[in-house]
């Protein structure tokens, strides 16, 4: 039986399955960031000195799912851009100690990108600020000079930060090579710019619940009007992320709704998301349908909320896979 991307759908073994078809790299286009994250001690206090912790780790949205899928067995391109500097190297170690390949990223004479997020004392994020992505270097231009890469690809991912007309172009692109293409919205402002978008060719958009109304024109009253409106746009399917309500998968014939598992010990907001499209992406590179594919992405976002940064590194594929009975008792992918 074919699955969502046009591979046999096979269940997983409790050891790394590779098929003829997953020599495919997934490619994951845009940010490559150092993150620090200061945790406040207390209630934010304005315009005076809080106490706080800080932690600082290899970030970036495009990047931080490079570095899960890797970690799950999957191989992974990411196409970003770095500076020169110390900074720069430190990342592309970090994505060389990984195995993330970098055949098409940039390396410029900017500084490289931050991210800096603030979080109040419960954890939550109270701002955040990101400085000196250099992102505008990945053009349509320096994408056709890697199309042989692109053409090999399992799916595209592109986080919101890269510019609008390089969206357009691969939105083109994999429309005709037949790949699927996943539009990452990071946050409001950035997906704000495909509010007036022509988004065919696009299979899947992942917005929260402040990003899907960014992303629309006609100003939908209920999530449904604003779903139905991007879905009238070309969107094959919307991946709308609701926290600790769940999540809600929307199509043109249907709508699917799950919950979210109980986390008692919240340890870090940063990545959540990020590790929940990773998670979903491996299950479909497995093979498993829609709603499958939603279970493992809530264990795997459920498990990036217990640990620092937004990465999980205590688990493997198989281990992932586990836990999934964990937090959905209703049955195991193993």
């Amino acid at each position: 039986m074919l699955n969502w991307y046009g591979c046999f759908h096979f269940i997983p073994s409790t050891t790394l399955i590779i098929f003829a078809a997953m020599n495919k790299p997934v490619i994951c286009i845009g940010a490559a960031l150092v993150d620090e994250l200061y945790s406040a001690h207390h209630p934010m206090l304005m315009a005076t000195t809080n106490d706080a912790t800080v932690h600082r780790s290899a970030g970036g949205v495009a990047r931080n799912i490079a570095h899960q899928l890797a970690l799950l067995g999957v191989p992974v391109q990411l196409i970003s851009v770095f500076g020169n500097d110390g900074e720069g190297d430190w990342l592309k170690t970090i994505c060389g100690y990984v195995n993330i390949q970098l055949d098409a990223s940039i390396t410029n004479h900017s500084l490289t990108g931050k991210y800096t997020g603030i979080l109040n004392y419960d954890r939550s994020l109270f701002t955040a600020l990101l400085t000196n992505t250099s992102l505008d270097s990945i053009t349509p231009q320096h994408l056709q000079q890697h199309e042989a890469l692109l053409a090999s690809a399992f799916t595209i991912i592109a986080d919101a930060n890269i510019d609008t007309e390089t969206v357009a172009w691969l939105a083109h692109f994999c429309g005709r090579k037949h790949i699927p293409f996943i539009i990452e919205p990071v946050s409001v402002p950035p997906a704000q710019k495909f509010a007036k978008m022509n988004l065919q060719g696009v299979h899947l958009v992942t917005p929260n619940e402040d990003e899907l109304p960014a992303m629309c024109s006609n100003g939908g009253k209920t999530i449904e009007e604003n779903a139905q409106e991007i879905l009238g746009r070309g969107v094959e399917k919307i991946w709308l992320h609701r926290g600790i309500k769940g999540s809600m998968l929307f199509t043109k014939d249907q709508t699917y709704d799950l919950a979210a598992p109980e986390v008692t010990d919240i340890r870090d907001v940063t990545g959540a998301g990020d590790g929940s499209l990773s998670g979903w992406v491996l299950a479909k590179y497995l093979g498993m349908d829609d709603e499958e594919s939603l279970k493992v992405a809530h264990t795997l976002s459920a498990e990036i909320l217990q640990v620092n940064g937004a990465i999980a590194t205590h688990l493997n594929q198989d281990k992932l896979l586990s836990l999934v009975s964990k937090y959905y008792t209703s049955r195991s992918f193993l």
